[in-house]
This record gives structure tokens, sequence and C-alpha cells, in this order.
């Protein structure tokens, strides 16, 4: 079994240095999609990080279950372990859930962490992934006309190179969309996927869990 250790400690996730407005959208994003499990859902979110899902949950989504699981001890995760070996039983939550998590693993331990939380999901796993290319975004709002937005990522690839936190990105060479999808698809129905117009970089993933 690979083990691993953090790569960071708890104050990187200090709200004035962590947080800027991209990453605020990407919460909202994560937000979101926790709003649309189905009401009394259990889930499990792999990578505590700062501690902002939480306590929104706990303030607004009362009747979901919520509990963590991540490798630092000092970030207080309800469950120490890794994205690649879960110490849970099969089955155990309605939902599994890693925002920008996965890429902080060797790429040739992504799906077996994809396999360890569809084994731990009863139905449903979101994923987001950082997605390298540089955007060209367009945005026109004009007075009583619904604001319409655009981007697209210029197609420039070059070799990944580890950074200390990670260890493959999509977009980057070998990691195209297309190959990331075939990934997912080998194991589960993928429901929808997205980038935020506001944040060009986190690639979302939503699966059904099928077995």
């Amino acid at each position: 079994m690979n083990t691993y250790s953090k790569q960071v400690d708890s104050e990187y996730y200090n709200f004035s240095y962590y947080m800027d407005a991209a990453r605020w959208m990407s919460y909202y994003e994560q937000i979101k999609l926790f709003h649309s499990l189905e009401k009394n859902s259990s889930v499990l979110e792999i990578g505590a990080g700062l501690s902002l899902n939480k306590e929104h949950i706990e303030e607004h989504l009362p009747s979901l279950v919520y509990k963590t699981l991540d490798i630092a001890e000092d970030l207080e995760p309800d469950y120490v372990g890794s994205a690649h070996d879960i110490p849970i039983d099969t089955n155990s939550f309605d939902a599994v859930v890693a925002f920008e998590v996965l890429e902080h693993l060797p790429f040739e331990e992504f799906e077996k962490a994809l396999l360890e939380m569809k084994r731990v999901s009863k139905s449903t796993v979101i994923v987001s992934l950082p997605h390298f290319g540089p955007p060209i975004k367009f945005l026109l709002k004009i007075p009583f006309v619904k604001e319409f937005k655009f981007a697209i990522k210029i197609p420039y690839r070059p070799t990944h190179v580890f950074n200390g936190q990670h260890y493959w990105e999509i977009g980057k060479k070998g990691y195209s969309p297309k190959f990331i999808r075939s990934v997912f698809k080998k194991h589960f129905e993928l429901v929808d996927e997205f980038i935020p117009f506001d944040n060009q970089y986190h690639h979302f993933f939503v699966l059904k869990v099928s077995k």
C-alpha cells in the first residue's frame, strides 16, 4: 500500500492567504452541488481543507450528514486516511466528493482513488480537478438583456512539472480532457461537467455510480 504525507500545514488554509475571488467562486459551485443532493443524504468529503463547506452545511443544510476524510490530522477530519485507501465500509455514504484533491496523488493512483470513492458511495461521486489552459473570456451585459458569457481555453499543453503539490493537471501533456473523461467513463456514468466562468482553472465532474 502506498502512503503519502501531507503537503501543507493547516496554516496554509488561512482565509487571507488561501482565498481569492476565483477560489471563492469554486466554493460557491461546491456549495450548490451540496444543495443539489437529496434531503437527508450522507456525504463524505475527501480533503478537509478550509472548513467553509462544513460551516455552511451545519448552518444551512442540517439534514445532510456530512463527514470529512484527510491524511492531515491537524485539520481534524472525521476519518484519517487517503483517497486511494479509504478506511470506510462499502456503501457507507450516498455521495462522495473530492474537490481539487486527486491531483495531489501521482496519476497512477488516480483510478485507484476513483474506485475507492465508487466503493464507498451508494449513488454519486463528484470530483473537481485543476484544468490548465490560458483562457479567453468574453462577457457582455446590456441593460434589459440577459448577460452573455463565453470562455474557451487556448490549446497549449506543456509537460507538467511536480510543484510540491500537484502531480498532474488536466490540459497538460498526456492529460487531455478527452482522456480524463475516458477514465471516468470506465467506472461511472458521466452525468454533468462544467468549468465555472469565474474560475477557469477548476473543472467539475458529476458522476453516477452503477454497481
